[in-house]
């Protein structure tokens, strides 16, 4: 079984490059977790979504579907959720403005247009 620290990061520059609809992190103060092996042994969070260990693969009329529930089977950063408008945008909420160098500060340049 793969340890923590052996997994690969399925991210760049705290970006999901590989997931078209993933949000960019850069800059949102959210910081990118590294995916992680859960009490059943399964990787969580490496994109891969696929592993010998998970109890889909090793299925059978004895496996209790509750073992598949809770907080051990969603990655904090790497998850299809983050893909959907309403996360996205929490996510776009939390960056700063990058309006510079477009703004004057000190002068309204839209006063009197509308």
């Amino acid at each position: 079984m793969k340890k923590n620290k052996d997994l690969e990061n399925p991210f760049m520059e705290e970006t999901m490059p590989h997931q078209i609809n993933s949000p960019s992190f850069k800059g949102s103060g959210i910081k990118m977790q590294p995916p992680f092996v859960n009490e059943h042994g399964v990787v969580i969070g490496d994109s891969l979504y696929n592993s010998e260990e998970s109890p889909l693969n090793n299925w059978n009329d004895e496996v209790d579907p509750s073992v598949m529930a809770g907080d051990q089977w969603v990655h904090p950063t790497n998850d299809i959720g983050w893909n959907s408008s309403e996360n996205r945008e929490l996510v776009e909420k939390s960056k700063k403005p990058q309006g510079v160098p477009f703004t004057h500060p000190d002068k309204d340049v839209s006063y009197g247009r509308d």
